[in-house]
């Protein structure tokens, strides 16, 4: 790279330039109390039922929870010393807070790595480090993704210096660590290193003027196996009786149309796709400018990821949007494999950092502002628990609609800070085995007693879960409930549902409702397809 960009170190190459844009990629999150992550409260109740299932009783009333090896245990693990230190809540923030700074410093030094300086285009792709998938709360999966980009910086450098046999012993326990803290970090840690290895020992063949691309393949391959001890942890993890979920929903290619669209899909649907479309343009502009170009090196790596977003289906285990997940980091890795052409003059780089930088500030002003909403709503939610005891049992209805809009609450699991603050059971913790330590065990209210069912909706919606909100007022047992906390609701809804329900608090279409009347009010019928996705979710007595 000193022979096209010559020795001087440009600004946006230097190590402080660098640092400071991996911090600086925690300044969303530094304001609000929780980081507002979709998924994220829920995913707080079960770190809280981690740390104090032994030592309260009633928890094991509601919730089985038992330690298993399992490929999706990064938060989980770490909170348990830092929580000890400083609490639940900052430990989270913290570990949530490292995670864009850890996904910047790994794309930059991937792309330092790979064409020996920092190209200015590599700034096109730090945005992505609130994507959509961080955004959605995904957080193990974004944790490893984060780290995997480190480890492939650090295999990419120890072959670039010739420590292969230390690579080699270094990347056995970093992999099964991976592999521990998401399998997803693993999985794409492995394409990456076995793209670069390729074209590694491509170059090396070429260079004795011997050897074939086949050669090349399985060398690599030869090369990757220090990454492959995780597929015998894979194997028993998913070979036991107690594991659960399909995979299913293959090549629905409009749902990976919408996915590319959404890759920063956050607040508005005007900034967050024109940004998106920016970086297309960008990466169109690289298959033939005059000033920039793609290294071999990279565009294989994200050749190789988009292979893997269009074989990929929608469910993996149980898991949703396991394809969306990869859509960014498919663009992300294609951007800072962007670089100049050789002889491309140096005011042209310049343009390409500052009008960069200026897309990186102002992705991270939009973003810091959305956060500071979303924790104004927080905020005034929350409020509702200083009326709510310890060791209640509270049932939460979050409204949604059948046809997602681009910006929602974000709500959807912030009953789960009820266990987090209160130790009170709710109905929003996710229930699959094997994909998780925590499956939900309260036989009391066994259709509403775990997620989905906390939301609801003005109307049945076709291929979906969620109930009506007024089929769910009157269906709910009231006997296996103290408190109702609805969010949002549909409207209009009876009335009429609302009666032995006194309301204790209220903020805007808020309100938390205390029982007082547990006469059960008439089951509305069900249609037969609804009935038929309850069983599969809830198990054949959801019907009866």
């Amino acid at each position: 790279m000193a022979g096209v960009m010559g020795d001087k170190l440009h600004w946006w190459q230097t190590r402080w330039f660098v640092a400071t844009m991996a911090l600086a990629a925690a300044i969303p999150l530094l304001w609000p109390d929780i980081p507002p992550l979709l998924d994220l409260p829920g995913h707080m109740a079960r770190y809280r039922v981690s740390l104090e299932y032994d030592n309260q009783p009633i928890l094991r009333d509601w919730y089985n929870f038992q330690w298993s090896l399992i490929g999706n245990l990064g938060i989980d693990l770490l909170v348990i010393p830092l929580a000890k230190l400083i609490g639940l809540e900052p430990a989270v923030k913290l570990i949530v807070i490292a995670i864009p700074v850890l996904t910047v410093s790994g794309l930059l030094w991937i792309a330092r790595e790979v064409h020996g300086r920092v190209p200015a285009t590599a700034l096109f792709a730090l945005p992505l480090a609130y994507s959509y998938p961080f955004q959605f709360g995904f957080v193990n999966f974004a944790l490893s993704m984060a780290i995997a980009l480190n480890l492939f910086a650090l295999w990419l450098r120890l072959a670039r210096l010739g420590h292969l046999r230390l690579r080699a012993i270094l990347f056995v326990p970093l992999s099964c660590a991976l592999w521990l803290c998401h399998t997803y970090g693993w999985g794409v840690l492995g394409v990456l290193a076995f793209s670069a290895e390729m074209i590694r020992q491509h170059d090396i063949r070429k260079d004795r003027q011997s050897g074939h691309w086949l050669e090349s393949w399985i060398r690599a391959g030869l090369g990757c196996l220090p990454l492959a001890l995780p597929m015998a942890l894979m194997i028993f993890w998913r070979s036991g009786d107690h594991v659960t979920g399909q995979t299913a929903d293959y090549f629905n290619w409009k749902a990976k149309y919408a996915w590319v669209l959404m890759i920063l899909r956050d607040r508005w649907k005007w900034w967050d796709v024109g940004s998106a479309i920016a970086i297309f343009l960008l990466l169109a502009k690289g298959v033939h400018d005059r000033h920039i170009v793609y290294s071999r090196n990279l565009a294989l790596s994200a050749l190789f990821l988009l292979a893997m977003y269009l074989l990929l289906p929608r469910i993996v285990f149980g898991s949703a949007y396991a394809d969306m997940r990869l859509a960014p980091f498919v663009f992300a890795i294609a951007l800072i494999g962007l670089r100049p052409r050789p002889g491309s003059p140096g005011r042209s780089q310049a343009r390409y950092a500052v009008v960069g930088l200026a897309f990186v500030l102002l992705r991270l002003v939009g973003t810091t502002w959305s956060y500071a909403l979303y924790d104004r709503e927080y905020d005034r939610v929350l409020t509702a628990l200083d009326h709510i005891p310890t060791h209640a049992r509270v049932l939460s209805f979050v409204g949604r609609h059948c046809g997602e809009p681009w910006a929602y609450s974000r709500v959807e699991h912030l009953p789960g800070m009820l266990m987090v603050r209160k130790l009170a059971f709710t109905n929003d913790q996710w229930s699959m085995a094997g994909a998780q330590q925590l499956t939900v065990r309260y036989p009391a209210a066994p259709r509403f007693a775990h997620d989905p069912s906390q939301l609801v909706v003005d109307h049945w919606c076709r291929g979906e879960w969620w109930r009506p909100f007024d089929y769910s007022m009157a269906a709910f047992p009231r006997t296996a409930f103290d408190y109702v906390w609805v969010l949002d609701p549909p409207t209009p809804y009876n009335p009429a549902l609302l009666k032995g329900l006194t309301p204790i608090w209220q903020s805007g279409r808020d309100t938390l409702f205390r029982i007082d009347d547990r006469t059960q009010p008439p089951k509305p019928p069900t249609p037969p397809r609804i009935e038929r996705l309850q069983a599969r979710l809830y198990g054949p007595s959801a019907v009866k």
